[in-house]
């Protein structure tokens, strides 16, 4: 829990260093990452475009920007600020604050923020978005 917990501090760390690409998608170049593959060869945004540049407004406070950029990651930003204090607690009792187990949590948190890209992505495609 207490390396989870760092992980998602780093996240935000770096999301605070990056400067959020104005196209909405695109800062984790930044990173000296390749481009989305899935845009390049299709045209068209994959379910993650725009993620890293969405977190990136979020630490900045730009709530709507972050939507713009990627609407599943500016639920995803604040899921994990708030999720840090809980598994800080966790680490610190030795086992998880009101669940049995991390398991339940992170299965809902993974296959809540997979469906949440999926279905924004579908809009996206449907409405034609970037």
């Amino acid at each position: 829990m207490a390396l989870s917990a760092l992980g998602m501090v780093a996240v935000l760390g770096v999301a605070c260093l990056l400067r959020p690409d104005p196209r909405g998608f695109g800062t984790h170049i930044q990173l000296g990452l390749a481009p989305c593959a899935f845009k390049t060869v299709t045209g068209n945004p994959c379910p993650t475009c725009g993620m890293t540049t969405s977190f990136a407004w979020f630490v900045r406070g730009r709530f709507v920007r972050s939507w713009c950029a990627n609407p599943a990651g500016s639920l995803l930003a604040p899921t994990c600020l708030m999720t840090i204090p809980w598994l800080v607690a966790g680490a610190i009792r030795g086992r998880p604050v009101w669940f049995r187990s991390v398991e339940g949590p992170v299965i809902t948190l993974v296959s809540s923020t997979v469906a949440l890209s999926l279905f924004f992505w579908t809009i996206r495609l449907f409405l034609g978005g970037r």
